[in-house]
């Protein structure tokens, strides 16, 4: 059997509603985990799957994202489409439908993966990722029955199963998927008042479609701060960096971006410190500093600084967002 030539779908067009402040002035994609942006992870996991074409549906600052991924990525074939209005992940793949021919694979733009995609890809049929997890009210479900999808259902009041879809979808024929979302756009049905993906695949399994659940052991979410920390601390612990800075104690595992400018400071375990960030005099740990912030005089432990925000003075927790700046030395926080 010929070899599938995938192309890939990845969403990116969410307002990151969870993770604000830091989502009023920057997209979630392009917040830092370990040693890079949530998107950069994502491109790297897809080329070393060998995919050479990428479609990305942006909305919400998108205009960042093509220029971060353009700047960072310049010889991937990344092709953007524009989600005018924010109807859901459905629709998002949906308005893709004259872009995208043959065999496809949909990976969120919120969530990392650690998996062999190119195992996922071979599957020989179409596949999507789940993994068992304690609350799965909050996703999309599915029932396995004798190793196939019997059933699936978005975000459930009463689940039939624990095993939720993680965000990874792999199909031979775009072309199907594709007809039905149509009929669940022309139907104008909604879940949560939004077109959701899951849907269209129930029409397709309730119609005989098979699909064949992958067990996903690495899936980690992006989507609230809590989750973004546990995130990092997984990828500081996977990849192991080397960080070095001038008259500084690093407690490995952290990231400090050899762009960075860090002095008399504690760095570590589980910091993530980004391109042009300035930390000076500070203990910082469990954290992630993004671009170009500035940080004086703090100690810092389960905390995100948004790019470009400045904090100077002392406190134990804070999440701050983009351009802001706190002076604890002030009797006024200015923000």
């Amino acid at each position: 059997m010929a070899k599938m030539e995938f192309s890939a779908i990845v969403p990116v067009a969410g307002a990151g509603m969870r993770l604000r402040p830091h989502t009023h002035t920057y997209p979630k994609v392009l917040l830092t985990v370990g040693d890079k942006p949530i998107i950069g992870h994502i491109l790297d996991e897809l080329s070393e799957a060998g995919i050479k074409k990428i479609y990305m549906v942006i909305g919400y600052l998108g205009g960042k994202i093509k220029t971060y991924v353009s700047e960072k990525y310049p010889r991937l074939d990344v092709e953007y489409i524009t989600q005018d209005e924010p109807k859901g992940l459905g629709h998002a793949i949906w308005i893709t439908r004259r872009y995208v021919k043959g065999p496809a694979l949909v990976m969120l733009g919120d969530t990392i993966i650690s998996a062999d995609l190119r195992l996922f890809l071979g599957a020989g049929e179409d596949a999507i990722g789940v993994r068992e997890v304690a609350d799965p009210r909050r996703f999309g479900v599915v029932k396995i029955e004798k190793g196939r999808i019997t059933n699936m259902v978005e975000k459930p009041k009463n689940p039939p199963s624990n095993m939720a879809i993680v965000g990874l979808y792999a199909f031979k024929d775009s072309g199907l998927l594709y007809k039905s979302l149509d009929r669940l756009v022309t139907s104008g049905k909604t879940t949560g008042g939004e077109i959701q993906l899951t849907d269209a695949l129930a029409l397709m399994l309730h119609g005989g479609h098979k699909f064949k659940p992958v067990t996903i052991e690495g899936w980690y979410d992006c989507g609230k701060p809590e989750t973004l920390l546990e995130t990092n601390r997984y990828i500081l612990n996977k990849k192991k960096h080397v960080s070095r800075a001038g008259n500084c104690t690093i407690l490995e595992p952290v990231y400090i971006s050899p762009r960075a400018k860090v002095s008399g400071s504690v760095i570590g375990p589980y910091a993530s410190i980004g391109d042009g960030a300035t930390v000076e005099s500070s203990i910082i740990s469990d954290s992630i500093i993004n671009e170009n912030a500035v940080i004086v005089n703090m100690n810092l432990s389960r905390s995100l600084v948004g790019p470009s925000a400045t904090i100077i003075g002392r406190r134990e927790q804070i999440n701050i967002g983009e351009n802001s700046e706190i002076r604890f030395d002030k009797a006024v926080c200015e923000l």
